[in-house]
């Protein structure tokens, strides 16, 4: 392997600085914004991960439009995928073990190093066996190379990229399009909001009668033993049937937590009227259109993949440029256009991958954090991050024409490419599947009992 230009290592090393600081900025504006950072070596873990999932995006742009020496690409290109893998497979799961048993006050401080490393020594062998099942390079091809653990990373990064694909596919139109939208009026709302507050009522008063008489009867401290006897077995004058009242409260009870979520519904409905109202409301709804008939049509494809067992042997770039050239009738340079339009397709792949694993980190880290727990969760995000976004180097390559792939074919050696398309079209297609049912369930309103 020949040694880098200087000029290029530099350039490279300014990039991956520049990577690293906007994630740190990400870090300390985004996700740790509500909370005080007590280990900065947290951030720094998560911060460099960032930068070097970002540096393999870079250098497939760099390949496509020639940029660097590809020499300098291709060493780069090794030492880049080696760091990232050293910190996804060995430093961030000992991290996450160490800090779960440091949070643990039974376990003794001088256990916590030993336990640490058995633990990492059992998720590193859960790791290599975890190719087991699947068609993964053989031992012969050796246990401590590149290969052998991206082949392992993109079982489980290509999982979560299907499961999240999947979900986006089908709850962005969702969310998105004013078809999907209840019309709900402020009237519903009124008159929904008054049979909550009736409900609370008549559990308050029920709540009373109960109290009432449970005083009332309640027996003196002087009275004789024979007057609590009597007082016990036989019931008084006007006294309440409690297990009835207790019955009738645990009913109205189920129907006001049935009133109040549909009343919050009705509440989400009207917000989503409103905004769907604006401009940019008609614009996501245009854009959810068109995103339900691309789910539509990956579903479809998926399908007939999963079917007949085929993966597609050429990128949409070039696919598209030779449908317009030869069935269309226009003339064009097919390789300088494949060229262009690659390294737009795969920019706008590299923004929206970054933006939509961001925003989805930070959502998990907002509903699952806490003051305690939130350097784990941390670790955990950039386990995942880094494993998301070395896999898509593995699904990215199929979206570059022949002459872009040979860098990662050199790089990632005998990988079973076809398998990972595979596997990500039987998970993208349950995702999709699953997610339309549940939103189907939830799309229909609860029915309320209005009997009560």
């Amino acid at each position: 392997m020949e040694l880098p230009v200087l000029g290029d290592t530099l350039i490279v090393l300014v990039s991956q600085l520049i990577f690293f600081i906007g994630g740190w900025v990400f870090f300390v504006k985004q996700l740790f914004r509500n909370y005080e950072i007590r280990h900065v070596f947290v951030q720094l873990i998560f911060s460099s991960t960032l930068a070097l999932s970002l540096t393999m995006f870079e250098l497939i742009i760099f390949e496509i439009i020639g940029f660097l020496d590809s020499s300098s690409r291709y060493f780069h290109w090794r030492l880049g995928l080696t760091l990232l893998l050293i910190m996804v497979i060995a430093v961030i799961p000992y991290l996450i073990a160490y800090s779960c048993i440091s949070n643990v006050r039974m376990v003794p401080a001088r256990w916590v190093q030993p336990l640490t490393t058995l633990i990492w020594l059992c998720y590193l062998y859960g790791f290599w066996r975890i190719g087991d099942p699947f068609p993964l390079l053989s031992v012969s091809r050796g246990i401590f190379t590149i290969e052998q653990a991206v082949s392992r990373i993109g079982v489980v990064g290509v999982t979560v990229m299907a499961i999240l694909s999947g979900f986006g596919a089908v709850n962005y139109p969702y969310t998105s399009m004013s078809y999907f939208i209840r019309p709900v009026l402020q009237s519903d709302v009124v008159n929904l909001e008054r049979r909550l507050l009736q409900t609370m009522d008549m559990i308050l008063v029920k709540k009373k009668r109960i109290a009432l008489d449970r005083r009332r009867n309640k027996p003196n401290q002087k009275q004789s033993i024979w007057g609590i006897i009597s007082s016990v077995t036989q019931r008084p004058a006007g006294a309440e049937n409690i297990g009835q009242l207790r019955l009738e409260i645990s009913a109205l009870e189920e129907l006001s937590r049935q009133l109040f979520l549909e009343a919050h519904s009705m509440k989400n409905m009207q917000e989503r009227q409103r905004w769907a109202a604006t401009l940019q409301g008609k614009y996501f709804n245009v854009l959810g259109h068109f995103f339900s008939l691309y789910c539509l049509w990956k579903i479809f494809i998926c399908t007939i993949n999963i079917i007949f067992d085929r993966v597609g042997k050429k990128d949409p770039v070039t696919r598209g440029i030779e449908i317009a050239v030869h069935w269309c009738g226009f003339e064009m340079d097919i390789a300088f256009w494949s060229q262009h339009v690659s390294f737009l397709l795969v920019g706008c792949i590299v923004v929206t991958s970054i933006r939509g694993l961001l925003l989805t980190l930070t959502k998990f880290f907002y509903k699952i954090s806490s003051s305690k727990s939130s350097n784990i969760i941390v670790l955990v995000l950039a386990q995942i991050m880094g494993m998301y976004f070395c896999s898509s180097v593995l699904l990215m390559r199929m979206n570059m024409p022949a002459e872009y792939r040979v860098i990662i074919t050199e790089v990632l050696g005998g990988l079973h490419f076809n398998f990972y398309h595979r596997w990500f079209d039987v998970i993208f297609l349950v995702s999709a599947l699953a997610t339309i049912v549940v939103l189907y369930l939830l799309h229909k309103p609860p029915n309320v009992d209005s009997s009560m």
